[in-house]
């Protein structure tokens, strides 16, 4: 049973049903930019929009889906009460992990579609490839394999 770090009378494990009322996570990114990141997701990457915020004729805020995978979007506020943009690159340390079907084919399409990628790779028997979006959030596609590990697609496409 775990109790550490419960307050005293909170109920113990057995009483929580946390676990069985959630249902997804779901990254909220902070961007500089909405226009531009909506561009990169949605015309780059292949998300569509799912629901908005509007706001005195702004796009403040969105979900994006793709497949079974979401994040949402939201612009910092340049002035008013709202504003708070942190000093630095904003996805200095953050990476989103898509999990997926095919990573190559996704490694392909956005690639032709002008999307600079890292080459594939094969790690933990998965392919996989990383990019950065237009504020330095690292996101990662993978998909399981049986090709060797430390392969690279430049290795299987040179024969």
């Amino acid at each position: 049973m775990i109790t550490r770090g419960l307050a005293p009378g909170a109920p113990r494990e057995q009483d929580c049903r946390i676990v069985e009322n959630v249902t997804a996570v779901v990254p909220f990114l902070n961007v500089s930019d909405m226009e531009l990141s909506l561009r990169y997701y949605v015309e780059g990457l292949g998300f569509t929009m799912r629901n908005h915020w509007i706001d005195n004729g702004k796009l403040r805020w969105c979900w994006l889906q793709n497949g079974g995978a979401s994040l949402m979007l939201q612009e910092f506020w340049r002035e008013g009460p709202h504003t708070g943009r942190p000093d630095g690159k904003l996805g200095l340390g953050v990476s989103l992990a898509f999990q997926c079907q095919d990573a190559l084919a996704i490694y392909r399409e956005i690639t032709s579609r002008g999307i600079e990628a890292a080459e594939p790779f094969v790690g933990n028997a998965l392919w996989t490839f990383f990019l950065s979006d237009p504020d330095g959030y690292r996101i990662e596609f993978a998909s399981p394999t049986d090709t060797p590990e430390d392969t690279k697609l430049s290795e299987l496409t040179a024969l």
